[in-house]
């Protein structure tokens, strides 16, 4: 039963979201008025019926539900790209992560809900904005005592050591390799993201000059299937190149 205060995911007929608190106040919907107070006295997967009888789900929120409830400020990794680093590390629960370039801290909480409850997510940061910007967020997503974000330019160097998957998502990720062979244990994982192919050329020279083994690089493309009876295709937009995706392992 969620209690006052926490998120709910509610879901409509047309399969329309919303993620609310519950609350003293009412939801205005494009069908009819929700009074998300009566939320309190419900169980997940009973239904929240609007004042002109309408019904929703009430379900409990996924990460992806609060994902679209966080604030952004610089761009962020997405879903289609994060996911790929957990299928070429296997990155999971009790694993100790370094990422450096928190961001909007996306990636650090992804990260930080594979990892829970034993492992730890530090993730670097230089500006004090940004900080902020992503405790708040992980903060938001419950994952306050898994995440740690650190003020400091992980171009200097990485506290940690024995560490099982460094991400790097800055503008110079060959700066920081010397750093992350010293940090991983031998047979963890090193993940890039580089959004054009110059830096891309400058990470998988540095790479190779150390040691690291095994460097493939991949980008990621989604395009949604449109189920329609009789007339089922590919739909005409598709989410495309957002970054190259560059693995390695330390050796």
């Amino acid at each position: 039963m969620p209690a006052r205060g926490e998120w709910v995911v509610l879901l409509d007929k047309e399969g329309n979201k919303y993620l609310v608190r519950v609350e003293d106040r009412e939801l205005q919907t494009n069908l009819g008025v929700l009074n998300l107070r009566e939320l309190e006295g419900l169980e997940f997967g009973q239904k929240l019926r609007t004042h002109l009888g309408e019904e929703f789900h009430v379900l409990p929120p996924s990460l992806p539900d609060l994902f679209e409830k966080l604030k952004r400020g610089p761009q962020v990794v997405l879903p289609k790209d994060a996911a790929q680093v957990v299928a070429h590390t296997g990155v999971g629960p009790g694993d100790l992560v370094v990422d450096g370039g928190t961001g909007s801290g996306f990636l650090a909480i992804f990260l930080g809900n594979l990892v829970r409850p034993d492992g730890r997510v530090y993730t670097y940061e230089i500006r004090e904005d940004f900080v902020k910007l992503a405790e708040e967020n992980i903060e938001r997503a419950g994952l306050a005592g898994v995440v740690t974000v650190k003020r400091k330019d992980i171009y200097s160097g990485i506290d940690e050591t024995d560490v099982d998957l460094v991400t790097l998502d800055v503008p110079e990720p060959q700066q920081v390799v010397p750093h992350a062979e010293r940090a991983l244990r031998v047979g963890g994982y090193l993940a890039a993201f580089t959004p054009c192919v110059e830096t891309l050329q400058l990470l998988c020279q540095a790479l190779r000059a150390h040691r690291f083994a095994g460097v493939k690089t991949i980008e990621c493309l989604v395009r949604e299937i449109l189920v329609r009876p009789g007339a089922t295709r590919p739909s005409t937009e598709m989410l495309a190149h957002t970054s190259y995706l560059t693995f390695a392992r330390r050796i």
